[in-house]
């Protein structure tokens, strides 16, 4: 009775309207969103389309936070683990949640937090809401599938697609056209099933039927299948899966977000297991089978087997007593050209493994095990710096993870071992201090011997190998409206990298306001350093010596929405370089104009960039068509022009088409090799459409 009557008071004096069952959709700028978790938008090691389409996806499918995981919550990076713990703990002293409102009630759930927030989640009567028809029913009747279409094209003509110059050194060209093409077909419910399928073909891949070469139409497919909660089976997944366990040492499917503006809620990993794959990265998943079975109440087993194949440059090597060996596994997945072709899927990967996870309120203990076999032999170059880089036909791993909520701290880590003895782990806690002050700390040890080949925990290097480091980030929200994030990060690296021929080290920190006045404007200004070893340019000794890069970062951004129909964001951002040399700059000045009427939506940009080199590049996300990102590099001088318009051309049927042109000063080519393009202008279409059955 008390608690019903405290959810009327939460219910008229509510500042927020809500999303529920019964009450209009919240609204979000998910591109805004998505852009904010990042400092530098510069790490290829992100899957930022994996990212956005999976926030996207709680989007359409709120998630039921009566039927839930801390993990899935997690997931989010809106609420902190303390937030989160607070969230269960208030559901174990009153029970479910009887609407959306009685967010307000819990304990350490600021508004902020929950404007963010209530996008993503419902709350639902299961008893009233569930679907009890069969899963074929389900399949066909439900209205929450669609197919879509994505065609891409440099306008200009580019080297690779000229015709042969007999006087030229090079005689190579590209095999297709250059239209890229994307094909995507997904459905799915939440805690039901996921079923979807992925076709592309890059620019300059031909479209061709030749089994011989393993191309049928397409260059590249993905398929998936999964099922969730049947009996004791928690998850069922055919063809392409990714397995996110413990904070990603060993299994990580590239659902993170490493460091950035958003100090705290990014540092840890969640917990998620097995998840589906749509993307179109070529190498970056599992293809097989997996399932997580209930052994019981608190005691989930992972098991998985994938076998695929990866693209790779064979070479005979009987010196070593292999026929052929490789270098590595090619990432790319560009199949352009003949010699690109040749490497297509010329090594057969092998996975298997398991993971046991044990969860009990705010405690998780888990053992992961797997192994990975190739069908030729892995051979580096003689550099030093790959001197104990994994080499051989197989390699298996063995590691534990942990988590642990007490109060409001949260511990988590992950150690792994490696076939050839090296040792890698990752540690830390997030301290939720009081409800204006969070703070986060991480060490982490992966050993130059330590190979992980599917692993993409916390680090600064692009692998989990050859490092130590220590991290501290804080949120404090000194003032209602007002949030100060800031992190300090300190490397080491024992032993040689690429291009980096000692031991070395480095630290990053940044520094970011943020203000929001209102729900119509809001302000942020960020600063960034970096300090690493790189190998001295243009060094005359016989030796190459290390000498420390120092790179600086300024950014302020203003968006402001006068009316519902209008949205102006402006910023500003600079960036420094020093590396033994004079210093060098380049900025990047952008104003976009974003407009909505009815249902059409055209965002618009003008820029203009000026960078001495290209290591002063400017990095700045553009508003793209649905589940694509879009993070531009511009370097030189120039301007930077795009628009998109999104529309519904007609009922279940939307369009989006975006230019974008970019035109260079004082250049007589772009790009280099096979890319270049005569002259100084580049311009780009896209066009997508979306038909929802």
């Amino acid at each position: 009775m008390v608690r019903a009557i405290v959810l009327l008071m939460l219910i008229l004096y509510l500042p927020f309207q809500v999303q529920a069952q019964n009450y209009p959709r919240q609204t979000i700028d998910l591109d805004l969103f998505v852009q904010e978790l990042f400092s530098e938008q510069e790490d290829e090691n992100i899957s930022y389309e994996d990212l956005y389409e999976t926030l996207f996806q709680y989007y359409q499918q709120p998630i039921d936070l009566n039927n839930t995981t801390p993990e899935e919550l997690a997931s989010l990076f809106i609420l902190s683990r303390s937030q989160i713990a607070s969230f269960f703990q208030h559901q174990q002293d009153n029970g479910k949640l009887l609407s959306i409102y009685e967010l307000q009630a819990i304990p350490n759930f600021d508004m902020i937090t929950i404007y963010q927030l209530l996008p993503f989640v419902r709350v639902d009567d299961a008893g009233l809401y569930a679907d009890t028809r069969p899963l074929w029913q389900r399949l066909v009747g439900e209205d929450n599938n669609a197919l879509i279409f994505r065609y891409e094209r440099t306008l200009q003509q580019r080297r690779g697609y000229t015709s042969i110059d007999t006087s030229s050194r090079s005689q190579t060209r590209y095999l297709g056209s250059p239209d890229k093409l994307f094909v995507r077909y997904r459905k799915s419910i939440a805690h039901d099933y996921s079923l979807g399928i992925t076709a592309e073909k890059d620019a300059g891949e031909a479209f061709t039927w030749s089994p011989g070469t393993r191309r049928y139409g397409f260059d590249f497919y993905t398929v998936h299948f999964q099922l969730y909660n049947k009996g004791r089976f928690k998850t069922i997944a055919l063809g392409d899966y990714q397995l996110q366990i413990g904070q990603g040492l060993l299994l990580s499917s590239g659902y993170s977000v490493g460091k950035g503006s958003e100090t705290i809620n990014t540092l840890s990993r969640a917990n998620l297991g097995i998840r589906p794959y749509s993307s179109v990265l070529e190498y970056a998943f599992f293809r097989g089978a997996a399932v997580t079975y209930k052994l019981k109440d608190n005691l989930n087993l992972t098991s998985f087997y994938s076998n695929k194949r990866a693209d790779a440059n064979l070479q005979s090597d009987t010196l070593s007593g292999f026929t052929d060996t490789f270098t590595g596994i090619q990432t790319t997945g560009f199949h352009r050209t003949t010699t690109e072709l040749a490497n297509k899927s010329q090594v057969r990967e092998q996975i298997l493994g398991s993971s046991l996870q044990y969860q009990k309120q705010a405690f998780t203990l888990g053992i992961t095990a797997l192994g990975t076999t190739y069908s030729s032999s892995i051979k580096k170059t003689d550099a030093p710096y790959q001197r104990f880089e994994f080499s051989g036909t197989s390699n298996y791993n063995l590691g534990a993870n942990y988590s642990y909520t007490w109060q409001n701290v949260y511990l988590f880590g992950e150690t792994a071992f490696s076939k050839s003895g090296g040792v890698g782990s990752v540690n830390g806690l997030i301290a939720n201090l009081s409800n204006k002050a969070e703070v986060a700390l991480l060490y982490r040890y992966y050993d130059r011997n330590f190979h992980s080949l599917y692993g993409g925990a916390f680090g600064e290097g692009t692998r989990n190998i050859n490092e130590r480091g220590f991290y501290t980030g804080i949120k404090i929200k000194p003032i209602n409206r007002w949030e100060l994030t800031a992190y300090y990060d300190r490397f080491t690296f024992p032993w040689l990298r690429f291009r980096v021929d000692a031991p070395s080290y480095g630290d990053e920190y940044l520094v970011r306001l943020y203000f929001k006045p209102n729900r119509q404007t809001a302000l942020y200004g960020q600063f960034r350093t970096e300090s690493k070893g790189l190998n001295a340019p243009n060094n005359a000794t016989a030796i190459d010596y290390v000498a420390q890069t120092l790179r600086r970062s300024y950014l302020l951004y203003y968006e402001f929405s006068p009316t519902r129909t209008l949205s102006l964001k402006s910023r500003v951002q600079f960036s420094s370089y020093e590396h033994e040399n004079p210093q060098q700059t380049g900025y990047l000045i952008a104003q976009d104009a974003n407009f909505t009427i009815k249902n059409i939506r055209l965002s618009t940009r003008y820029a203009i960039f000026d960078t001495d080199s290209y290591d002063t590049r400017q990095y700045a996300y553009e508003r793209d068509v649905l589940y694509a990102f879009s993070i531009p590099a511009f370097s030189g001088k120039g301007t930077r022009l795009y628009a998109l318009v999104q529309f519904e051309l007609i009922r279940d049927l939307d369009v989006w088409v975006k230019y974008g042109l970019t035109h260079y000063r004082n250049v007589d080519t772009i790009g280099s090799g096979l890319e270049t393009i005569e002259g100084s202008r580049r311009s780009d279409v896209k066009a997508q459409v979306r038909y929802k059955f």
